[in-house]
């Protein structure tokens, strides 16, 4: 069973940065990785996604401000997230689906996503 694992969440002010990652087994040669993140009472939102051709794929209420990747094993996945925001204030998933969600721009929809990581907090103060 696929089993994405965050880490790296925590609390910040308004303008600093943090760095998610993401461990996960390899699932297919092609596949889509994303992060999503859910406030209180709010949709799960997708924030930004890679595939194995590293294509960046990123949401525009936080394109210029965070910066997805992998590395080379592509086994972990990373989320920088700079300049935060209190509205950046929500719990940060990590999701992996095989195929090519990320090249159908299908990767900003939960329920295309299959595995799922347990989630890791990040709070921004003002």
């Amino acid at each position: 069973r696929v089993q994405p694992r965050e880490s790296g969440g925590g609390s910040v002010q308004a303008g600093g940065s943090l760095r998610l990652s993401c461990e996960y087994p390899k699932i297919a040669d092609r596949f889509c990785m994303a992060w999503f993140r859910q406030a209180p009472d709010n949709e799960r939102e997708g924030v930004a996604a890679l595939d194995n051709l590293d294509d960046a794929y990123v949401a525009e209420s936080v394109k210029g401000r965070f910066t997805i990747s992998q590395d080379r094993a592509r086994t972990t996945l990373y989320l920088q997230m700079d300049n935060l925001k209190v509205e950046d204030t929500s719990l940060y998933y990590c999701a992996a689906e095989d195929g090519e969600l990320c090249y159908h721009n299908e990767w900003y929809d939960p329920n295309q996503f299959a595995h799922w990581g347990q989630g890791t907090q990040v709070t921004v103060s003002s």
